[in-house]
């Protein structure tokens, strides 16, 4: 055969800037068929009417269409067809965006988070007003004496979610008001996912209004926490205040983010309100 007007498989992935695997791959899946390959030596050479093709394929790809969708079309070239593929790829491209933006939101969380954790103020107890927030609770009695005791409680959560727990808001345990009152701070009550505005979660949320708190943090994780409630009711105790409800735990720079355990900072939040009813700001 004369070869005069063919291209090698090398000529040809430079000449469309593409790999030779990337040119294998599309004749696998039946997109291109050479237009010349020798019985002896295997190699495959192309012509026009492949780069006609190429030039499609590299067209479609560049718009993110599918390899199966780029192969329906080219096996059925037709004008309105091109139309109806172009318009669903659209669709496409925009549902994509949305989901950059949330995964975007989600990563300017995470660095809100842990620029938060690093200027923390440590050892201080303080009255905070915490925003409302979006809220999964399961009740359930816990000993937490190391980072792998929150493994079965957060697959708990991920049951039926698309997405991974850890991917979406922040991870707590907290202790009832009345365990809180008795001082008892060894066992946890439950464990909590504060979601962030664009959560996807299947299941059951409470809207949790803004909060008056008491807050302290400290570098450690929930091993080291008894003593820091036992500073917690003291405060609350001596600026005659009454718990509010369940006390919020939440490591916010833990193994998730490094292995320095002297690095690791954990915040304990108690709803309070004022028995006087003033308002403290």
């Amino acid at each position: 055969m004369d070869k005069q007007n063919l291209f090698s498989i090398g000529d040809v992935a430079k000449l469309f800037h593409l790999s030779v695997s990337s040119l294998r791959h599309y004749e696998d899946v039946g997109l291109i068929t050479p237009e010349y390959t020798d019985p002896d030596s295997g190699y495959r050479y192309y012509g026009a009417r492949q780069f006609e093709v190429l030039n499609s394929i590299r067209y479609l790809r560049a718009l993110d269409m599918p390899l199966t969708e780029i192969a329906d079309f080219l096996g059925n070239r037709d004008v309105e067809r091109m139309e109806e593929k172009l318009l669903l790829q659209k669709q496409a491209v925009i549902a994509k965006q949305e989901e950059l933006k949330r995964i975007e939101r989600k990563i300017d969380n995470r660095l809100k988070m842990i620029a938060d954790a690093k200027n923390s103020v440590f050892d201080t107890v303080q009255l905070t007003h915490k925003n409302k927030c979006r809220m999964v609770w399961v009740g359930d009695s816990l000993k937490i004496r190391g980072f792998l005791d929150m493994e079965a409680p957060i697959r708990r959560l991920e049951q039926e979610q698309a997405e991974a727990v850890v991917f979406l808001g922040k991870v707590g345990v907290g202790i009832a008001p009345e365990n809180l009152e008795r001082g008892v701070f060894d066992s946890y009550d439950g464990i909590f996912l504060i979601l962030d505005e664009e959560d996807h979660f299947e299941g059951e949320t409470t809207e949790i209004p803004e909060t008056l708190c008491v807050s302290i943090r400290f570098h450690g994780s929930h091993s080291e926490a008894q003593a820091q409630y036992q500073k917690l009711l003291a405060y609350i105790t001596e600026n005659k205040l009454k718990i509010g409800g369940f006390s919020r735990e939440i490591t916010m720079i833990d193994y998730g983010l490094t292995n320095d355990l002297s690095k690791f900072v954990t915040e304990i939040s108690i709803p309070v309100e004022c028995i006087n009813q003033i308002i403290l700001s």
